[in-house]
């Protein structure tokens, strides 16, 4: 097996690609569910509700940053989330039973999304990095994307399964079958060959240093610190997508449930057409960060003009294979960059921008779309699209030596090659090489 699916040649990854498949569609069948019980049960379509759901789910990310990162970097990461999995599905379970029971309010919604967010928090790290340990260096960017495609091949089927369930008796019974979805994760992780894992370089647990360590690497590493301000920005601004689907489906297309979970499944279309393409990459560029920033950027724009259900179904496609290009290519770029020893920690500074910038976020987009309306909010989307590709841009031209010119009718340009990379960037993927000129960009550190 080679190209698309080369890494699904080793037993134990695919095991947990397995079991993650499958508690994948749960989460996207609890994440329609939530969102749908907070904006049409416990709320009068109150978009600033969902925001505050998301911020509680999410901000753990960041308070929490100076423990996760030492955890993935020092704890054996399978017990690790043989813990976090089975915790979040005893989560879901007691939501279930509250929602079923007819019992769930909207602060029960609260205090449960905070407690599903403190856990995940310690979950996304060790998840994102425990993939180094299942396959070897050269199939790590082909295993990061394949996890993406699993993650958004889920997301076309969970929301429009959630959709169903909902319209047939109720956000509670999504709740509990997300809970039972775990036990496929918790079943490979304790199936896996414990010999067929793959060593981890330089273990941190045996040196000194702590998330200021990471904290320090990064920002000695301009690109590095370029791609997690893109991040930022489109993450704070951008990846708000349960407000804007569905605020859009019930304020400006007038739909109920099956409209909102077939609206996130279209979505979900586009980001796995965006995860098979990052499969295909051997090295991720910022080069292409840009470029994904900057459509992301347009498919927003896009997507708040649409006068029709239709019209911004088809925009949300286009949106989703930018945003699947630039947050994959991002993480695959960073983990193949990043020294072994402090992978866990820099991984863990990336998964709080991804997810922790959110507080800050969404409560401002669900104020934009509860107060001038959700095509304002996408416009606010579309505007940090192209904010990032404008901070990309500048790495280019100031780091890179980005150069354009015109040849006839063809516009070239040229970069120069990468100098003053970690050892560990040099073993991954040689620098030595002319500066490239009208073709693909040299590969970034």
């Amino acid at each position: 097996m080679s190209g698309t699916f080369r890494s699904l040649r080793v037993r134990n990854y695919r095991l947990w690609a397995a079991g993650a498949a499958v508690s994948n569609i749960g989460t996207w069948m609890q994440r329609t569910a939530q969102d749908w019980l907070v904006l049409t049960h416990l709320s009068d379509h109150n978009a600033t509700a969902v925001g505050i759901v998301m911020a509680l789910q999410f901000g753990p990310q960041l308070v929490l940053l100076p423990l996760t990162g030492l955890a993935a970097d020092r704890l054996d990461r399978r017990k690790l989330l043989m813990f976090t999995q089975g915790a979040m599905g005893l989560l879901a379970l007691g939501l279930g039973l509250l929602t079923v029971s007819g019992l769930a309010q909207l602060w029960h919604v609260y205090v449960f999304a905070l407690l599903l967010g403190c856990v995940a928090a310690f979950d996304a790290p060790a998840r994102q990095t425990f993939v180094a340990e299942l396959v070897s260096e050269a199939d790590l960017s082909n295993a990061v994307a394949r996890n993406s495609i699993s993650f958004n091949a889920a997301r076309m089927v969970g929301p429009a399964v959630a959709g169903l369930i909902i319209a047939a008796t109720g956000p509670g019974e999504a709740f509990m079958l997300n809970a039972l979805s775990f036990l496929a994760v918790l079943g490979a992780l304790a199936a896996l060959r414990k010999k067929e894992l793959f060593p981890r370089e330089g273990a941190a647990g045996k040196r000194k240093g702590s998330l200021l360590e990471g904290f320090r690497y990064v920002w000695n590493r301009p690109d590095l610190r370029a791609v997690m301000a893109m991040l930022f920005l489109v993450a704070t601004f951008g990846l708000n997508f349960p407000i804007f689907i569905s605020t859009m489906s019930v304020s400006a297309f007038h739909g109920g449930a099956g409209q909102y979970g077939l609206l996130s499944s279209t979505m979900a279309i586009g980001s796995v057409t965006g995860a098979l393409m990052a499969a295909r990459r051997a090295q991720p560029r910022i080069g292409l960060l840009v470029v994904g920033s900057a459509v992301f950027g347009v498919g927003c724009l896009a997507a708040s003009l649409m006068p029709h259900v239709l019209g911004f179904g088809l925009a949300l496609i286009i949106t989703g294979v930018a945003a699947q290009t630039l947050t994959t290519s991002t993480n695959s770029l960073v983990q193949l960059s990043t020294d072994p020893a402090l992978r866990g920690r820099v991984i863990a500074i990336l998964l709080a921008i991804l997810l922790g910038s959110t507080p800050l976020g969404a409560p401002v987009v669900g104020w934009v779309a509860d107060t001038f309306g959700p095509r304002w909010a996408l416009g606010v989307a579309a505007a940090s699209g192209l904010g990032a590709a404008a901070i990309g841009l500048r790495y280019l031209v100031r780091h890179r030596g980005l150069r354009l010119r015109r040849e006839g009718r063809r516009l070239r340009y040229s970069l120069q090659p990468v100098v003053g990379t970690e050892p560990s960037v040099v073993a991954a993927q040689p620098v030595a090489q002319p500066a490239a000129s009208g073709a693909a960009p040299a590969p970034a550190p």
